[in-house]
């Protein structure tokens, strides 16, 4: 069975492994030994801690093969953005120029650095091992997190958002980013994102454009990739826009990427997933895929199940070996989504 819950510390070894395995581009897991163990420790606490409203809580969880024991996924959802460290964006906007005198009229579009999403949840960390992109796991890992966001809504900012990775190569080369580099900041992408995970951002202020970049003047490569995905990126993206994700002109700093956001309670999965009572027994034969999660925080877990859901129902069976993979008991409430 297939088990999505909280990481914990005796999962460090899997998850540097997860950060080698990610490669360029994947900022939130740099291949750095104390960090991930600082993420961990943080996300430990962040699944006790009483929350009155959020803050810089993280909450990163595994998918684990209980078969093996073996760790081979993750995804993450950070409680509220920018709350401790700067979190940059480029907004894109539009100035005009209109003379009478020469009867000429431009718009030029802009890059503005910001931090408008200060404060929104944060889809992060979506990651999984080769072997097992298969069977719509891909899709129940990364899904799984809006029943925790429906079950756990006062935990988050009222806006989620998912940064898009952008256009780079192989060896992590950015056409964005070599503008950004020659003219601005003078590292390379790879060490530059690094350091972003490291949470060491103080040279982004620094060195960044305080005015407004006009587009037109960076070359036509910059140019064409800004609001562009990575190839191996669209299938994320694309399942996000079927939840009611929106590119509303942000895009990130270093390679152009953009930004999608929608409002937590528009998001279609949290608003279709429904709470279940539960009656243990025998799947019915005319069960179909649901994803399916317990109600708990700290205990969360998360697994896809055969559930013959009823729209006049609100009870539902689940075979005892889920149920306990799940650690519910008779009578107690799941959350499902179809899959």
């Amino acid at each position: 069975m297939l088990i999505i819950r909280p990481i914990r510390s005796t999962d460090f070894d899997a998850l540097y492994q997860i950060a080698e395995e990610s490669g360029h581009g994947f900022t939130s897991l740099p291949v750095n030994e104390a960090l991930l163990r600082s993420k961990i420790a943080r996300v430990e606490a962040s699944f006790t801690k009483q929350v009155d409203k959020p803050f810089n809580e993280g909450y990163l969880m595994v998918l684990e093969d209980t078969s093996t024991g073996d760790v081979v996924g993750t995804c993450g959802i950070e409680a509220a953005v920018g709350m401790e460290d700067a979190f940059y964006h480029y907004r894109l906007g539009t100035e005009v120029y209109h003379s009478k005198q020469i009867d000429v009229r431009n718009e030029v579009e802009t890059l503005t650095l910001c931090h408008d999403y200060t404060g929104a949840a944060e889809l992060c960390t979506l990651f999984l091992r080769g072997s097992y992109r298969k069977n719509n796991n891909g899709r129940m890992l990364s899904r799984s997190r809006f029943l925790f966001l429906a079950q756990h809504a006062d935990r988050f900012g009222d806006t989620v958002i998912a940064e898009m990775r952008g256009e780079s190569d192989d060896e992590g080369n950015s056409p964005f980013y070599d503008w950004l580099q020659k003219n601005f900041l003078g590292i390379d992408f790879v060490e530059a994102d690094y350091l972003s995970g490291l949470g060491k951002k103080a040279f982004m202020a620094e060195m960044m454009p305080k005015n407004a970049v006009y587009v037109c003047l960076l070359p036509e490569a910059a140019q064409k990739v800004i609001g562009e995905v990575h190839a191996n990126t669209r299938p994320a993206l694309n399942l996000l826009q079927a939840e009611g994700f929106r590119s509303r002109g942000y895009v990130d700093i270093f390679d152009g990427g953009p930004t999608v956001e929608c409002n937590l309670n528009d998001i279609r999965s949290v608003r279709e997933s429904r709470l279940l009572t539960v009656s243990i027994g025998d799947t019915p034969a005319a069960a179909t895929s649901y994803i399916v999660a317990n109600t708990q925080l700290e205990n969360y877990r998360a697994t896809a199940a055969q559930l013959a859901v009823s729209d006049d129902n609100d009870h539902v069976i689940l075979d005892a070996n889920t149920a306990a993979g799940l650690k519910v008991a008779e009578g107690e409430q799941i959350r499902v989504l179809a899959m």
